[in-house]
């Protein structure tokens, strides 16, 4: 098992930056991709990114593309989302979300992943 916690979000005004951490634990050994996915009131989970945790291969929304960068640090088993120019539409929890399956290409669909962390919450105001 994997657990994960997220942190970082909170408040921000349009056109600000926010960076998202997720902690991990547990068999993060088996987790093959960490992903970032959020859910607006209303709307279902969306995919925003994700990374291959042993590699450099990444995966972006368009939505996202130009505007986040996702992140890992493998020796502190931590997952990061620098999030610049924010929009009122970026609003949403965020959830961190760990695939322990080895795919040829990394999953997009929350269906596919493993592991969830709570969520926390990023709120972009205009």
């Amino acid at each position: 098992q994997v657990q994960l916690v997220e942190s970082g979000g909170g408040l921000v005004q349009v056109g600000g930056s926010l960076r998202l951490s997720c902690a991990a634990s547990g068999r993060i050994g088996s987790t093959a991709v960490m992903g970032w996915f959020r859910q607006a009131p209303g709307k279902e989970r969306e995919f925003v990114a994700a990374i291959r945790w042993y590699g450099s291969s990444t995966a972006y929304a368009d939505s996202v593309k130009g505007r986040f960068t996702i992140s890992r640090d493998n020796a502190k088993n931590t997952l990061y989302l620098q999030m610049n120019s924010l929009k009122p539409e970026d609003t949403a929890v965020y959830y961190c979300a760990g695939d322990r399956t080895a795919r040829l290409r990394i999953g997009v669909d929350s269906g596919e992943y493993d592991y969830w962390g709570q969520g926390t919450q990023v709120t972009v105001s205009s």
